[in-house]
């Protein structure tokens, strides 16, 4: 195995992740248990603490888990479409179709935000770290597609986000996923250079 392949987590770690995941973000971090999680991935409590020495640890596993996620995505549509117009456009469906079908509960970052309220610890220096490459990756896609002052588009569309993923899950998809749509366009549209 070379230095840039990544080792593949063990079936137990990997059914810890995927318990964890959506055990967290369906009913909240600190609602749920270790005994939960671990009934859940039908593993016992030692293996839950070999792979990750406790429960702050596994929810730095699922917030992670999260982030290469959206990179990913990111990623695909990055290769999938060269033109930056098209780009832009493909990240609102993306965050759209992310509102509609994924995250129907809210971002997950938010809401593991709103838990741990010391933004000094491990899990909101996470929470900051993926936020700032959210944020630097809409901006870079928005100074591709030659947006004028494209640190503000980016942040106008992180503020979108973060609202349509907290309404998504208040008002429904339906209602808000057009309107981030729309909204998110006339924030572009208002940024094009003249």
């Amino acid at each position: 195995m070379n230095a840039t392949t990544s080792k593949r987590p063990s079936p137990a770690r990997a059914r810890l992740i995927d318990a964890a995941t959506r055990l967290f973000y369906e009913e909240g971090i600190h609602a749920v248990g270790v005994d939960r999680i671990i009934g859940e991935a039908e593993v016992t409590r030692a293996t839950l603490y070999k792979q990750f020495g406790g429960k702050e640890e596994l929810v730095l596993a699922y917030l992670r888990n999260e982030d290469e996620m959206l990179r990913m995505l990111f990623a695909e549509a990055g290769s999938a479409v060269s033109d930056p117009d098209q780009l832009l456009d493909a990240v609102i469906e993306g965050i759209a179709s992310d509102i509609r079908e994924h995250h129907t509960r809210g971002c997950p970052f938010i809401n593991a935000a709103a838990e741990y309220p010391d933004a000094t610890g491990p899990v909101r220096e996470l929470i900051a770290e993926h936020r700032e490459w959210f944020r630097a990756t809409l901006e870079e896609v928005s100074e591709a597609a030659g947006l004028e002052s494209p640190a503000d588009a980016a942040a106008s569309l992180v503020l979108l986000r973060d609202a349509a993923l907290a309404g998504g899950y208040l008002d429904g998809d339906a209602r808000v996923a057009p309107a981030f749509e729309r909204t998110a366009r006339s924030v572009i549209e208002a940024h094009r250079a003249r």
